[in-house]
């Protein structure tokens, strides 16, 4: 019953969330090259490590942490993309935190876990993991391990 419970609260808050940002105007981010910087860094012939302030960009998307870590596909572009520590996800609609985010190229999706946040104008809604696909908006938040989801909405954004 709890589980059930816990999967139609998490289904209505991702519709919830989705709904509002497929409201606004979405272009496809996931096609668009991928810039990094950092204050150091290195690469090897299948992956790429930063560090310091490091920060991934894809169109008007933005990852932050303390690190980050690439893996190279197969054709040599980039497959995913590890950031760890003071994660944030930032979209021109929303903004993500976390403790740790899987960014998949090819699926265009950010996996964020950990304490997550993400809140979209005054509405806020946290957990323990959250799928956003980048293209769509589509947001699916878990609760942690001991936690639920909570969340905030503010009818028409006021």
């Amino acid at each position: 019953m709890t589980r059930s419970l816990f999967l139609s609260t998490a289904v209505v808050c991702a519709v919830a969330l989705a709904g509002v940002a497929t409201a606004q105007t979405r272009q496809n981010v996931s096609n668009q090259p991928i810039m990094i910087g950092a204050d150091g860094g290195e690469r090897t012939a299948t992956s790429f490590s930063l560090r310091g302030r490091a920060e991934v960009v894809q169109g008007d998307n933005r990852l932050r942490a303390d690190s980050i870590e690439g893996a190279n596909a197969a054709d040599g572009g980039i497959a995913t993309v590890t950031a760890a520590g003071n994660v944030y996800y930032v979209t021109p609609n929303e903004t993500m935190r976390g403790d740790r985010a899987v960014y998949d190229v090819n699926a265009a999706t950010v996996t964020i876990t950990g304490d997550v946040i993400l809140t979209q104008g005054k509405n806020v809604l946290t957990g323990g993991r959250l799928v956003y696909n980048i293209d769509t908006g589509a947001a699916n938040m878990a609760g942690g391990s001991n936690s639920r989801i909570q969340g905030v909405f503010y009818p028409q954004g006021d």
